[in-house]
């Protein structure tokens, strides 16, 4: 049998809320498989749905700005948020998100060969490796985003927790809507959808969705079981899909619903078209 640790079995206590033993029961079936843990959990009807965001492993901070026709989001690592607070490390990263909005790079690795805009002898990496030596930790750049911006559409941009949490929400329709833009960027901070629309869900994941619940009602008639299946696939994807959930700020309407009386008061029919939700180690 694979030895369980202590430390996986407290993931899947911090992801379920089911209690240790039974956590730690299921890690055991599963094989020490942290997924098919959650699905023993979840057949056995002791666990919800969980969304895929474990427990944090990392400590840095996110940025996103913009200039008139792009956004770049960059998020940087430390070892202790006691570093990541640091005026040093926090200047490694405002250096980085003024020379990536300047320069556009294509990718992460294309960036960390740039050379530094403040000194041409080196490039972002060699000064990274200089931030090391500064703040004695290991420090990283993690992901960059660029996104380049529609004329048609909004931007809105929230941060949480001091840059631990950043969301971008781009809404299409028109170019002057930041403030609900912004709304809906709070929103998803708070909610974390995984999908924007229910045709998005892949169709692995809706099959897990119904092998789970057609476990959770064997014995009953089929007719019976189809629709409780149904039910329960509707309700994920209600959970899960941005346009489906309710809206966090008034729960009698969902998000796509206060996106068509927004646009009635505008004059405008809005959509989103995409979101960025970043959570620090993620």
């Amino acid at each position: 049998m694979k030895e369980i640790s202590a430390d996986k079995v407290k993931e899947l206590r911090e992801r379920t809320g089911v209690g240790m033993g039974k956590c730690k029961e299921a890690l055991v079936l599963a094989e020490g498989d942290m997924e098919k843990a959650v699905d023993v959990l979840r057949k056995a009807g002791m666990a919800s749905a969980v969304k895929k965001e474990g427990r944090e492993t990392k400590e840095g901070l996110i940025l996103a700005v913009e200039d008139k026709h792009h956004l770049v989001m960059i998020e940087a690592n430390a070892e202790t948020d006691f570093v990541v607070q640091n005026d040093r490390f926090k200047h490694f990263l405002h250096d980085c998100m003024k020379q990536a909005l300047e320069t556009k790079p294509r990718s992460l690795a294309d960036f960390i060969q740039q050379p530094y805009f403040k000194d041409k002898s080196i490039t972002i990496d060699q000064y990274r490796n200089l931030v090391i030596q500064a703040l004695g930790e290991n420090v990283q750049l993690r992901r960059l985003e660029m996104i380049s911006k529609h004329p048609n559409s909004s931007y809105g941009i929230y941060s949480h927790m001091g840059g631990k949490l950043v969301v971008v929400v781009e809404l299409e329709g028109t170019a002057d809507q930041e403030g609900i833009a912004k709304e809906i960027a709070m929103h998803v901070a708070a909610e974390n959808p995984e999908y924007l629309k229910p045709e998005q869900v892949p169709a692995t994941v809706l099959a897990r969705e119904e092998e789970i619940a057609r476990s959770q009602v064997q014995g009953k008639p089929a007719n019976i079981v189809d629709k409780i299946v149904a039910g329960k696939i509707k309700a994920y994807t209600d959970q899960f899909c941005l346009v489906n959930q309710k809206y966090i700020k008034d729960n009698s309407v969902t998000i796509q619903q206060f996106l068509e009386i927004c646009g009635k008061k505008i004059g405008k029919p809005l959509s989103i078209k995409c979101f960025w939700r970043w959570k620090v180690g993620q």
